[in-house]
């Protein structure tokens, strides 16, 4: 097998961390697909820290748990419905075009947004046109994890998977420091935030353009895929999604790791949903509250710098701790571990303790998700792999969103609450226990579905 015109060679137990990451790194398709991601997630974060320090922490607004949990419905609940649709077309269209056209749409509608904010056209406008950039956004998300195995070798997917998304979440934090300090920089304020907006569009701009250096048929879907994919009429494949997906989650129900993988998902992103909210009530409603929401919105930056460096750090430990651990087993690890700082730290509502909780749930979270998207990508045959990372997108934001609900009907308007953060905490760790008995032992090695589709 030969991948950007070299040769395929087998890991050997002894290459290093570096090692790996320079023979990933040495794919000119992989570099490309990662130069997209990079610029297009810091973008992301720009985006996000402009919306995000308007809606929760402008001096204009108090916000209480109800409020903020109805912006996080409005903001991913509905678009997480365009995943399974999205699908539909990621398997039947150059994944590369998607990704150079939603770069421009995104940046329009990025301007878009900034041009209602700076002109007061505020409520459901803004969210109309906020909706539209992370609705498209999930579709660029999904295309670029489909597309992963078309650049890199099966063997190097854990070590592709521990470079790309967690350094592209890191990318994503560094854009949101970026972000919330033009924002403070430029007075805060309506023109503060469009002001961090109109950059955001320039940074999926960028994104773009990387992405017309790639040739089109580099990134998929494979001949076989779109043949499959196009046999039947958009429209009429269109009507039946829903009869696609079952077909999708009866695929995946039986593969017994594929189904554990999207059920620790949504457990994870349900309890990081629910610490989420509490910390952003917490830092604007109790820590600095009589100092303001500037300052409340500067400190808040130091624990989204910690949980990015959480990121960071997990694309250092995964690919290591899985040399020795199986995937599953790394996840309970990892799991464990939340439930432990949030139960030791959380619970005594301090800045230090919320920092370190930052740091650990970052990690966690990173590591979860490198494992279980390697397992996706391991399980799922290639005809398959836009509509489940499609679904694992909506149970991503929709587990999320329920998370931040929960809180929202349980937390005071202060944020603090020990019994919520308590079962936070064990909810980590039954999640930890759960998932072992879901997965299952630890597979022997066998050729995958991947593999299997290319030897058919």
């Amino acid at each position: 097998m030969i991948v950007d015109g070299k040769a395929a060679v087998r890991r050997s137990p002894g290459r290093s961390f570096l090692g790996d990451l320079r023979t990933v790194l040495a794919g000119r398709g992989f570099r490309q697909l990662f130069g997209i991601r990079l610029a297009s997630r810091f973008g992301d974060g720009v985006f996000q820290a402009g919306l995000g320090a308007y809606v929760f922490f402008s001096a204009q607004f108090f916000p209480d748990p109800g409020s903020a949990a109805v912006a996080f419905a409005v903001l991913y609940l509905p678009y997480s419905l365009i995943g399974p649709f999205a699908g539909v077309f990621i398997d039947r269209w150059s994944r590369r075009q998607i990704l150079l056209w939603s770069a421009v749409l995104r940046a329009g509608s990025v301007a878009l947004t900034g041009l209602l904010i700076a002109t007061a056209q505020l409520g459901p406008p803004v969210y109309a046109a906020a909706l539209l950039v992370f609705g498209i956004n999930r579709f660029f998300l999904s295309a670029l994890s489909a597309a992963l195995p078309h650049v890199v070798r099966e063997d190097e997917l854990v070590m592709a998977n521990a470079v790309a998304p967690p350094l592209g979440s890191l990318a994503a934090f560094a854009g949101g420091a970026v972000g919330l300090e033009l924002h403070l920089a430029t007075a805060s304020g309506r023109l503060g935030s469009a002001a961090t907006l109109m950059f955001a569009g320039l940074c999926y701009l960028s994104s773009g353009v990387i992405a017309l250096f790639m040739p089109r048929p580099s990134l998929g879907p494979d001949r076989l895929t779109r043949e499959l994919a196009t046999r039947e009429a958009l429209g009429r494949q269109l009507l039946t999604v829903v009869r696609g997906l079952a077909a999708g989650a009866r695929y995946v129900w039986r593969r017994r790791r594929a189904r554990a993988a999207l059920a620790v998902t949504g457990a994870q992103e349900l309890l990081f949903g629910l610490v989420l909210l509490m910390s952003i009530l917490v830092y604007r409603n109790y820590f600095y509250a009589a100092a303001g929401a500037s300052a409340a919105l500067r400190h808040y930056l130091v624990l989204l710098f910690l949980t990015g460096l959480g990121a960071g750090a997990a694309a250092v430990s995964t690919p290591v701790a899985t040399r020795w651990l199986s995937k599953p087993a790394w996840i309970s690890a990892l799991l464990a571990a939340a439930a432990a700082v949030t139960g030791a730290l959380g619970t005594g509502f301090t800045q230090v303790g919320f920092l370190a909780m930052g740091f650990v749930i970052g990690t966690a979270g990173q590591g979860i998700g490198i494992c279980t998207t390697t397992i996706l990508q391991e399980e799922v045959a290639d005809e398959y792999l836009g509509r489940v990372f499609s679904v694992n997108d909506m149970v991503f934001n929709v587990s999320l969103v329920l998370g931040a609900a929960l809180c929202a009907n349980l937390v005071p308007l202060d944020g603090r609450s020990l019994p919520l953060m308590l079962a936070a905490a064990i909810g980590w760790a039954a999640a930890a226990i759960g998932y072992r008995a879901l997965a299952g032992p630890s597979p022997s090695p066998r050729p995958s579905a991947r593999a299997q589709r290319k030897s058919s």
